[in-house]
């Protein structure tokens, strides 16, 4: 037996987790990885963490992170950034040009490093490219945190043609398969890994969960007095990201239609992003439309609380790629929600299930509108939209028991005999039925 297997026996996993987004970014990926790996760290495991520049949402490097910065110890984490190019307008080519660098800078640091398990977390796609290849050489285990789908992205979108799309999906498929264990977000998800070959065994389930906390005694007359709300509209707010995959041009479009008939809807987009300047362009001269900059801890939250319907918008066409993490922090306000979106998709099957609101035609600002004044009109469904929608969040999107299953499922990925013991206890259950079976 090797002096590092019998390291192994004695200890928890060393873990690399390598993810393109981290904090300080506060929304889209990063606020996951950045609690995984935190809770990892909390619960006795050696982490690491090798991360890029924040830059999202805004798509540029955030300030004080311009320079190459010294490997950090960040709440028990270890954290190094590698510098890498940000795209001021991140179409496919530019994304994967910057995917690459990154996942090129993570191999190296993966040659220089000696984990047990390596995290990787998709997106980005490219970095599993370099933990799959050197797994056998530096005899780690892999793991995949599949956010979003890579191959329904770009066909989605638009961002790629059909070609580089079919190329996206084959190697999102191929890379899938050889690792160890796959967690993805939603049982959509799952379903789809299952039709691309990923053994089911390997697949797990866990959901997102919220990351912010609605306090109890916001001051909604005054929230809204300050954001310049009045008392007679009806605030229909999207909060996050502006990008492609939203397609918040037919929430501009519903504005114009609200001016057009004279009601009182008033769509608010608050956030950032690659998409924002051509929004602002689009919507000139729309006077149901506010677009808002961002709002800092404790007024973003209140914000939420004091609309009276919170917006989803996915771009029309997109199905599978992703389930918008921006629902998490939706369901905890006690707010409705209309969420235009696609019937088949994740975020539909969401609402469907949580009783949060109604889902209409993505693109459609007929529906849209109607669904919104629908709901502006009946304070009493709202509420019980709203009530429904944070007992949904309490039972099934708790951070406690996600993050429990992260550490249950970083614990029991197959490694060579004998197997890693959590410090002082037994091997977790299933992982000598895993192991047995290489």
């Amino acid at each position: 037996m090797s002096t590092r297997t019998d390291a192994r026996v004695r200890r928890a996993p060393d873990v690399l987790v390598v993810g393109l987004n981290y904090a300080p970014e506060h929304t889209g990926i990063a606020p996951y990885t950045t609690a995984m790996a935190r809770h990892l760290a909390a619960a006795g495991l050696r982490v690491s963490v090798v991360t890029g520049s924040p830059h999202y949402p805004e798509w540029r490097v955030h300030p004080g992170y311009e320079r190459p910065r010294p490997e950090e110890v960040e709440v028990g984490v270890s954290v190094l950034r590698l510098q890498h190019p940000v795209p001021a307008h991140p179409t496919g080519f530019e994304r994967i040009a910057m995917e690459a660098v990154f996942a090129a800078k993570a191999g190296r640091q993966l040659i220089r490093s000696r984990p047990d398990v390596v995290v990787t977390v998709s997106p980005a796609l490219l970095s599993l490219v370099p933990a799959v290849l050197l797994r056998s050489v530096r005899r780690y285990r892999v793991g995949v945190v599949v956010q979003d789908l890579y191959g329904a992205a770009l066909a989605e979108t638009g961002l790629g043609g059909g070609r580089s799309s079919r190329l996206a999906a084959t190697l999102e498929s191929a890379l899938l398969r050889r690792a160890d264990g796959v967690v993805v977000i939603h049982e959509v998800f799952r379903q789809q890994l299952l039709a691309a070959g990923v053994s089911a065994e390997r697949i797990e389930v866990i959901p997102n969960w919220t990351h912010i906390a609605i306090p109890e005694d916001i001051d909604v007359t005054a929230t809204r007095l300050e954001l310049g709300w009045r008392p007679d509209e009806v605030i229909a707010l999207h909060a996050g990201n502006m990008g492609v995959k939203q397609g918040l041009e037919g929430l501009v479009d519903t504005a114009r239609l609200a001016e057009e008939r004279g009601s009182r809807v008033r769509i608010v987009l608050l956030g950032n992003g690659s998409r924002r300047g051509a929004l602002e362009e689009y919507g000139a001269g729309a006077s149901r439309l506010t677009i808002m900059d961002p709002l800092p801890d404790g007024r973003f939250e209140a914000a939420l609380a004091a609309a009276d319907v919170l917006l989803l918008h996915e771009k029309p066409g997109v199905v599978s790629m992703s389930v918008p993490s921006k629902l998490t922090s939706y369901f905890t306000t006690g707010r409705p929600v209309v969420a235009a979106t696609d019937q088949r998709s994740g975020a539909a099957a969401l609402l469907t299930a949580s009783g949060a609101g109604l889902t209409v035609e993505a693109g459609n600002p007929e529906s849209i509108l109607t669904a919104v004044e629908k709901v502006g009109a009946a304070p009493d469904t709202a509420a019980a939209m709203g009530k429904a929608a944070r007992t949904f969040a309490a039972c099934y999107l708790s951070a406690a028991e996600s993050l429990r299953g992260y550490e249950s499922w970083v614990r029991r990925l197959p490694v060579d005999e004998p197997n890693f013991v959590s410090a002082g206890g037994p091997p977790p259950p299933g992982v000598a039925r895993r192991t047995s079976r290489r």
